[in-house]
This record gives structure tokens, sequence and C-alpha cells, in this order.
């Protein structure tokens, strides 16, 4: 299954390179652009169903995932288990964190899964998992689409399986050897350069 999530990945045209600004703050000279890969359903499901085949003995009752990326992956991963799925938003209110909103309510003892698309510091899954400690649930995984720390993020307690694992190097930008070198930076989504 890994052969194949990376395989589509790569043919999607997912993989790239360059000067990337992440969402982290960190730069990186190497990016995974999920939606190249959300936007084809079929290869969506197939990557789904490594996370289906991974956990359907896991007696899962609800697949969770953070906006956005998150929200595909947990409700096709639902889907292919036969449960409910749960979507964590950043919160209304300007605070920082996730919630589960829209009348969203977790069955006590609910065992719950934990999908998301791109693992880099890990801050939308640790914001779900906060997000998840409000409810009377057990967080049975986390299961995410590409671990791009090569498995350095880990969350405590929590088991982590990831589709595909990659170890792709960032930097903070003080420390980035493409800024030393004047290459420019592009914020991942956008073709427009950044000038830091």
């Amino acid at each position: 299954m890994h052969e194949r999530v990376l395989e589509a990945l790569k043919s999607a045209g997912a993989l790239k390179t360059g000067h990337f600004l992440l969402a982290s703050g960190r730069h990186s000279n190497q990016y995974v652009e999920k939606f190249d890969l959300l936007r084809q359903p079929t290869e969506t499901v197939i990557a789904c169903g490594g996370f289906a085949e991974q956990f359907r003995d896991a007696g899962i009752d609800v697949v969770a995932g953070p906006t956005t990326g998150g929200i595909i992956l947990a409700f096709e991963t639902a889907r292919q288990l036969g449960v409910n799925a749960a979507y964590a938003e950043r919160a209304t209110d300007g605070a920082s964190g996730r919630e589960f909103r829209r009348g969203t309510t977790f069955a006590p003892g609910s065992r719950v899964l934990v999908v998301d698309d791109i693992l880099t510091t890990g801050g939308s899954v640790r914001e779900t998992l906060a997000a998840l400690e409000k409810h009377d649930v057990e967080v049975v995984a986390v299961g995410v689409l590409v671990d791009r720390s090569g498995g350095k993020t880990t969350f405590p307690g929590v088991p982590l399986f990831s589709l595909v694992q990659l170890d792709i190097e960032t930097w903070e930008a003080a420390d980035c050897p493409l800024c030393a070198a004047g290459d420019p930076v592009v914020k991942p989504g956008t073709t427009t350069t950044i000038s830091l």
C-alpha cells in the first residue's frame, strides 16, 4: 500500500521541489501538495483504503479529521469502515485550536481514529486531539497520508500510522540555506513569490 500511495502522489504531481514556506513557518526544498491527490477521487479512495485496511478490526466508531484536507480523508475512511465521520474546525471565537461543531456529538466511550493529510510538526493533529479531550472518547490511533517528519513527530500515548513516510528536511527561516542562496520562496498553493 505504501508504494501504491507514493506512486499515486508522484503521478498526480503532488511531490514538488523548490523553496517553500510551510504552514508551520518553516522552509523546505520539498513539498507535498495533498490536493493534487485529493482532487482525484479514485486515488483518494485507494489511499483511504490503506487506513481502512489497517484499522478494519480495531473497533472504530468514528473517524475524525481536521479541516481542510482531513475532512476528505475522514469522510472516505469512515465510509469504507461503515462508521460516522467528524470534523475538527478552527475555533469560531477567535481562540486558537479546533472544535467539533455543527451538532457533532460522540456516544460515550466512542473509539475514534484521527486521520490527516500531511504530517510535519503535527499542529493540526494535536489541535484535533485536544478537541477530542473535551468528549468522552478513546482515541485509538492517528493515521496520516504522508509523514514528512521522517518519524520525528509523535503523539505520546497515541499510535501513529502513515501510508507514506518521507524524511524531508525543513529549516527555520534564519537557518534556511535556500534563503542564504537568494532563492525566491513560494507559499504552497500559490504561484506568488514571497519577499522575506
